[in-house]
């Protein structure tokens, strides 16, 4: 097996089992907390004895916790996540049906991070130790301290309440929601393949605002990687024999110094890319946004006990494979991690 081939191997191996402790801490963790999820589910008040039991042996939660546990882990590795009490469909169906929702938030959220966090981060690095790296370097420590959900509330405020600009929430108006024809799920591909150039405004007009809170956070440390990156290139030998040979400053800048200090900064990006899946949570409540966290939150409010503990484990295992295929195409990319 050659290189590549042993990398993955290695990786699936940490990957693996990572997944295995995920699933048994949510199961664990469902399980011990106080309270009763049947009673939780039904309201808790004037329930019979009998409805309670009824419920509980249709959960399967009166069976002892080893067979639950067996039945649990055998159950995910079919697919089966369970049904969800509120729906009445499988919650892989309703997490599939809202997957796209989350993804195309979290990849317009990571366009603005990268957009915005590799530039300042260029232009902090050529511009180092003078006031406007100084002030760079404040914002991008400031963009960790900032809540998501009050970004998005401000974000509101202004652009959509005061000025009037943006939609305020959901993905689409109302006058496209039930009448355009959704073929991938995702709005924006959508648009374009019905060529309806009106639906394009709008569905990014809808995206702008939780885009921005969404990667806002991801902005500060992209931009602190980008920088760090660049200083370390831009005093490597080949760049001081690129400017000896009179290249122009921003050919030596962006053709040959962005290019190599991109590997590690490529690896962030990708993992960054998951973590934005776990922190939609918030951003999809204040917006309303249809995906999987918006899911999981009013699964949580019902009292949506396979729902809860199906959405949670997915996006578990999603994030896991993210970070999967980072790692192999980052072995790709710079061929060293393999050894």
């Amino acid at each position: 097996m050659g290189g590549i081939g042993k990398y993955v191997v290695q990786r699936l191996s940490f990957t693996i089992p990572m997944v295995f402790i995920l699933v048994s801490v949510v199961f664990l963790l469902l399980r011990i907390m106080p309270g009763d999820p049947v009673l939780a589910m039904l309201g808790g008040r004037n329930v019979s004895p009998e409805l309670i039991a009824q419920k509980r042996h249709e959960m399967g939660l009166d069976r002892p916790l080893g067979v639950q546990y067996v039945d649990y882990i055998w159950n995910i590795l079919h697919g089966d996540f369970g049904k969800s009490s509120r729906t009445g469909r499988p919650v892989l169906y309703e997490l599939f049906s809202r997957l796209p929702a989350t993804v195309e938030l979290a990849i317009w959220g990571m366009f603005f991070a990268a957009l915005f966090g590799l530039s300042t981060g260029i232009w902090a690095a050529v511009r180092a130790d003078r006031p406007i790296d100084h002030t760079i370097r404040i914002f991008h420590i400031g963009s960790f301290a900032l809540p998501i959900f009050w970004v998005g509330l401000m974000l509101q405020m202004i652009f959509a309440v005061k000025l009037g600009w943006l939609p305020v929430a959901k993905r689409v108006s109302g006058i496209y929601a039930f009448t355009f024809h959704r073929i991938t799920g995702f709005y924006v591909l959508d648009a374009i393949i019905l060529r309806n150039g009106k639906l394009l405004v709008d569905v990014l007009k809808h995206l702008v605002l939780p885009a921005v809170t969404l990667g806002i956070a991801q902005t500060g440390l992209l931009g602190r990687m980008t920088r760090a990156a660049m200083l370390e290139v831009l005093d490597a030998d080949y760049i001081t024999t690129a400017r000896s040979k009179g290249l122009r400053e921003r050919l030596v800048v962006m053709r040959h110094a962005l290019k190599n200090a991109l590997i590690p900064i490529i690896t962030v990006f990708g993992l960054q890319f998951a973590i934005l899946m776990g922190g939609a949570v918030l951003t999809e409540t204040v917006f309303s946004w249809p995906g999987v966290a918006g899911f999981l939150v009013r699964s949580l409010d019902a009292r949506d006990w396979f729902a809860i503990q199906g959405t949670i484990v997915f996006i578990g295992i999603f994030i896991a494979t993210i970070n999967l295929i980072v790692d192999i195409l980052y072995s790709f990319i710079d061929p060293r991690v393999r050894y």
